[in-house]
């Protein structure tokens, strides 16, 4: 099958081109920064997503036809269906999947003109009001926790905005986790969010609230969640090698795509604990930095602050707390960083108390919304003598 390279980023280009691929007889469309993938792929392919993700390692991930509409399909019978709105880069996966789930519905998608604000975001929900049949159009989007941020902070002060917020029959928030405070403030606005969790590898979140959609398969080996079932991607092209190594077979001959997360899955709930290759070992103690982050967004005003790696001479590995001049408000840095320390201490133990905080103009983010944690390890690496706070 021929794989057509989309140079364009532009919505409606890639709205024309997966309309072409997932509904019509192709072709198969890229969409990324890849230039050296093959000219034909495996038949069924619909979409191959390039993308470095947050990590910097890029992955081409071929997901067929099959795949797509099954997680389409998937989640209109866990939340319904209707029209949905693009506040989503159109070259990634739940940009991708906000469109595919539109064009299974029969309609095309709302899409945010321009940068996203709250101001955009409320313009264009306001605009999809519809009706068919003398009944509303439910209505649906999908989001990252920093969008989901710049709403709360509008909408408490904007009256329009919280009301376009609230409006959505369903917000998906994926991505990343949705830190608990800011998910109290979204609901406090009205907004009815949905945590989603998946991957591009499994055609963007399969699981829901903690739930697995239907079909999709969930088990916990080794303390690692793995994901099976209909939406799961055929592997990354051109890299046979690390196909193998991330989808494996069961003795049962199964498909499961190794998450690298860690996770429990009890009484029907998923409950992700961290990355598993997330851990640094500080003087001899393994440190889960996902339960460092998870520590520091407990403190009010830092929801978006990011918690990364960094080498110490004493305790050989130590973490950084980064957070935008914004978060820091009108507290003193020594006295905020106390603070975190004090939390992480009691929250995760006295050896994963972070070393240092940073504190930039903006937390770094990637196209996707999510923090760019590869960018800010180089820029702490390139610094060969940060200033230590504390210990």
């Amino acid at each position: 099958m021929q794989l057509s390279r989309l140079d364009s980023a532009d919505p409606r280009d890639v709205l024309r081109a997966l309309r072409a691929a997932v509904l019509g007889a192709g072709p198969a469309v890229a969409l990324g920064a890849a230039s050296d993938l093959p000219a034909d792929v495996p038949a069924g392919t619909a979409v191959v997503v390039t993308t470095s993700g947050s990590t910097g390692y890029p992955k081409s991930v071929a997901l067929s036809r099959s795949a797509l509409t099954s997680s389409a399909l998937a989640t209109a019978g866990r939340i319904g269906s209707g029209s949905w709105l693009l506040a989503l880069p159109a070259t990634y996966v739940a940009g991708v999947q906000v469109m595919v789930r539109a064009l299974v519905a029969g309609r095309d998608p709302a899409i945010l003109a321009g940068s996203f604000t709250a101001q955009t975001f409320t313009a264009a929900a306001s605009a999809m009001a519809a009706s068919e049949g003398g009944h509303r159009v439910p209505t649906y989007t999908s989001l990252v926790p920093a969008q989901v941020q710049t709403l709360v902070e509008a909408g408490e002060t904007d009256a329009a905005v919280a009301r376009a917020f609230a409006s959505f029959d369903a917000v998906l928030v994926g991505g990343q986790a949705l830190p608990p405070g800011l998910a109290d403030r979204a609901a406090a606005l009205g907004a009815r969010i949905v945590r989603t969790y998946g991957s591009t590898e499994t055609s963007g979140g399969c699981v829901y609230d903690g739930r697995p959609l239907e079909g999709v398969r969930l088990r916990v080996e080794d303390g690692e969640v793995q994901l099976g079932g209909p939406t799961l991607a055929d592997g990354y092209l051109g890299d046979p090698e690390r196909s193998a190594e991330t989808f494996i077979r069961d003795g049962d001959g199964a498909r499961w795509y190794r998450t690298g997360d860690s996770g429990s899955f009890e009484d029907g709930v998923l409950r992700i604990t961290g990355r598993r290759d997330n851990v640094i070992v500080s003087g001899g103690v393994n440190v889960s930095l996902d339960r460092v982050e998870h520590a520091v967004r407990t403190i009010a005003g830092l929801e978006g602050a990011v918690v990364v790696p960094t080498r110490d001479e004493r305790w050989g590995e130590a973490s950084v707390v980064v957070l935008s001049r914004r978060a820091l408000g009108n507290h003193a840095e020594p006295d905020l960083f106390g603070e975190l320390r004090r939390v992480v201490a009691e929250a995760v133990g006295g050896p994963a108390r972070p070393r240092q905080m940073l504190v930039l103009d903006q937390v770094p983010m990637t196209s996707t919304g999510k923090p760019d944690r590869s960018l800010l390890r180089r820029l702490l690496a390139d610094d060969e003598e940060p200033t230590p706070r504390g210990e």
